[in-house]
């Protein structure tokens, strides 16, 4: 389970992420590209993740991680019910959205390139 707190603390620990103001919600943005909204009377995130992610974290439990309905669920933008999502899932989540859209030297600060890793 995470807590709107919980999300705050993790997104707003990323490197140059700012929280403003997006409609009725909170957008979570990386030099000023969205890549996580917050509903808190809903207590739903909306991250923006690639295709492949996407069919990835969806598949933890479809009940608590799902495309949003229509064209932006297809072009990535995955709800993720933060009362049913556990807390390490999220997070990787978080940091994928993250990657997703910030320039390719921040997000090489929170994911190492592929070529580093070790299997």
């Amino acid at each position: 389970m995470i807590t709107v707190d919980d999300l705050r603390k993790m997104a707003l620990a990323l490197t140059e992420v700012t929280e403003e103001p997006h409609f009725e919600k909170s957008s979570f943005r990386i030099r000023k590209k969205i890549f996580c909204t917050l509903d808190s009377g809903k207590r739903q995130a909306v991250l923006k993740l690639g295709e492949n992610d996407q069919s990835v974290f969806c598949a933890y439990d479809p009940e608590a991680v799902y495309p949003v309905p229509g064209a932006w669920g297809k072009k990535g933008w995955t709800i993720f019910e933060l009362a049913k999502t556990h807390q390490d899932l999220f997070k990787d989540a978080l940091s994928t959205a993250y990657c997703t859209v910030a320039p390719k030297k921040l997000a090489a600060l929170h994911h190492p390139p592929e070529d580093d890793l070790v299997l």
